[in-house]
């Protein structure tokens, strides 16, 4: 009955009738997703990449011998895998461990190291201009003799201008003894060939790790200064080789014990034949028609290698070297020595992973023996399959055409790239290549990239324009300016597409190119049409291109569209500024120009042109 409260009367609630229960299905939507494909050395074709762990990836890189200057093709493959490396972590969103070695102990660092030794202690020690004479021939005279015990061209070429700058420095010198001047000179030129004799007359009595490791230690320091001018990303983990002897030597051991390698007076070597006839193995896996480079293995073995009746096949390689006097050495179970080359790798990356693991990276030259030598070596350790998943291996690098030599005087460091060009510049032009290609480095193909990073900071410059001059927060969107929306969905895609397979910077590159023109397009006829162009749709367009040269490492800092501030003042107050600027400049221009007019002066309107074009270089406005 009728329930009251107060004055207010409350009316009964109807029941609501049941309902029979949906017979209609949800229908999943058809998913697309194109998987990321890398190009896979292991199989040389593009496989899916699938991590052995669900969105986490251990990755190993082969880190510099660290023994002179880092040159260009150092730069091909680290600034290279530094992109792969963002891509996969910022763009893809793996959780990464990336894993870098520095070879501090080698054959070139231990000759390196005793003739710097040897000559600057030459250099310090008061000898009469006789002496210095004599030896400055002897030397020189042993030095070009090399010519003929060598085949490669590029070295004759380089030995052969090398012993002629030094015969001029002691002809000149002889001349005038008593000139300081000279006297330096001569030094100068005769570097190279004092240095090397007086390895081979005093070289094994070099034996203290510091003069080795005073070697390493500076130029590991110059290799990072130069990664960090480059924008490159310091490795998660850094391994040098001398700080992972004891775990080296716990490596080698274990693959004695599985029955795939030897000792030989001294030394360990890896039995490559009976590993490749064991079942379930292959050797070498990377490079099959490799197989029989006997020259290649030798090379990778290193000049001060003597294994003269230890070694049981010419297939087989050094695990463990017996130390000779001139050499530094550590104790091991087989005697004091030092580790082979390619051990180094497999028992580091053992330690800093204690697994297989998914991507091992590294220049193309590394494919074999080094990375073949690694592959058999660490899958003999393991004796569980395969060791690594996904081998990526840097194209080549030439200079106009040509390998980069210094006898070809076409020899580049990092240093002197970047004294004539900026490291946004130098990346832009990595990415305007395939990671896997040869790129050629040239003038002109540095010219193309120099309009490219132009027409990119034109681009960022104008819409940070109108968007000061914007005054509606959102202004209503029009048929041309869905279209412009359209064409950013499409560049997105198209960039997508082109990161899944196999990380194709450059495709991603020509669809931000793209874009960019379109944007140029939408303003000209927003323009025509008498409109605003519109603001937040420009913003988006800019926002997305900025993000995307943010994840190739064009930079590094949080702007919100385009490069970042070149000053440290206040980043609005500059954009203020600037925009100011220019505005006040386009309406003086403007009014020039009507004048010109009006006078039908040609060279003032020369003269106009040519003072546009020189403050809109200078001042990086679009005017």
């Amino acid at each position: 009955r009728p329930l009251h409260v107060g004055l207010v009367k409350a009316v009964p609630v109807k029941p609501i009738p049941t309902m029979a229960a949906p017979t209609w299905k949800w229908q999943a939507p058809d998913g697309n997703e194109p998987p990321l494909m890398l190009q896979n050395s292991c199989t040389r074709r593009k496989d899916t990449f699938k991590p052995r762990f669900e969105g986490h990836v251990n990755w190993y890189s082969c880190g510099p011998t660290v023994y002179a200057p880092s040159h260009l093709g150092h730069a091909r493959s680290y600034i290279t895998f530094d992109i792969l490396r963002r891509i996969m972590g910022d763009y893809f969103g793996y959780n990464i461990n990336y894993v870098m070695n520095i070879t501090d102990i080698d054959d070139k660092i231990i000759v390196r190291a005793r003739q710097t030794h040897l000559f600057e202690k030459y250099c310090a020690t008061d000898r009469s201009t006789e002496e210095l004479v004599a030896q400055a021939e002897q030397a020189t005279a042993s030095y070009k003799a090399k010519i003929a015990t060598t085949e490669d061209e590029g070295k004759k070429t380089l030995i052969t201008n090398t012993s002629a700058k030094a015969e001029a420095a002691i002809v000149a010198f002889k001349a005038k003894p008593k000139d300081d001047n000279l006297r330096k000179a001569l030094l100068q030129a005769c570097q190279d060939p004092l240095s090397a004799w007086l390895d081979s007359e005093q070289g094994s009595t070099v034996s203290e790790h510091g003069i080795f490791s005073k070697l390493t230690q500076r130029f590991e320091a110059e290799f990072f200064e130069d990664m960090a001018a480059l924008n490159v990303r310091k490795p998660d983990v850094l391994t040098r080789v001398t700080e992972y002897v004891p775990e080296i030597v716990s490596f080698v051991e274990t693959i004695i014990a599985n029955g795939f390698a030897y000792a030989a007076n001294g030394s360990v070597y890896f039995d490559s034949p009976k590993y490749a006839a064991s079942e379930g193995r292959a050797y070498p896996k990377l490079m099959p028609e490799a197989s029989q480079d006997v020259a290649s293995l030798a090379d990778g073995e290193g000049s001060l290698s003597s294994s003269e009746g230890e070694k049981r096949s010419p297939y087989d390689f050094a695990l463990w070297k017996a130390s000779k006097p001139g050499e530094p050495e550590w104790d091991s179970p087989w005697g004091k020595g030092r580790p082979g080359w390619h051990i180094e790798c497999s028992a580091m990356c053992h330690a800093a992973f204690e697994a297989k693991i998914d991507i091992h990276t590294g220049g193309v030259d590394l494919c074999f023996p080094h990375h073949d030598n690694e592959i058999a070596q660490s899958e003999a350790y393991y004796l569980d399959g395969q060791w690594c998943n996904y081998f990526l291996h840097s194209g080549h690098l030439t200079i106009a055409g040509m390998k980069m030599s210094k006898s070809l005087k076409n020899f580049i460091t990092i240093r002197e790239a970047l004294a004539k060009h900026t490291a946004s510049q130098l990346r832009l032009v990595f990415l305007t290549h395939g990671w896997n290609a040869t790129l050629d480095y040239s003038e002109d193909g540095m010219k193309e990239v120099l309009v490219l990073e132009k027409q990119f900071k034109e681009f960022f410059l104008n819409v940070k324009d109108l968007l000061l001059k914007s005054t509606e927060m959102y202004p209503n969107l029009e048929a041309i300016d869905f279209k412009l929306l359209e064409q950013l969905a499409d560049a997105k895609k198209r960039a997508h597409l082109a990161l899944c397979d196999n990380m194709d910077t450059a495709s991603v590159i020509a669809a931000l190119r793209e874009l960019v023109s379109v944007f140029n397009i939408y303003i000209n006829e927003c323009d025509t049409a008498g409109r605003k162009p519109h603001a937040p749709v420009c913003q988006q367009v800019a926002e997305y291109v900025t993000k995307m040269l943010r994840v190739f490492g064009l930079f590094e800092e949080e702007e919100a569209i385009g490069f970042p501030m070149a000053s440290t003042a206040d980043a609005e107050d500059v954009e203020a500024q600037e925009a100011a600027l220019k505005q006040e400049m386009s309406k003086f221009f403007v009014t020039v120009d009507e004048i010109s007019s009006a006078m039908a002066s040609s060279e003032l309107a020369a003269e106009l042109s040519e003072v546009v074009a020189e403050a809109s270089e200078q001042l990086g406005l679009a005017i």
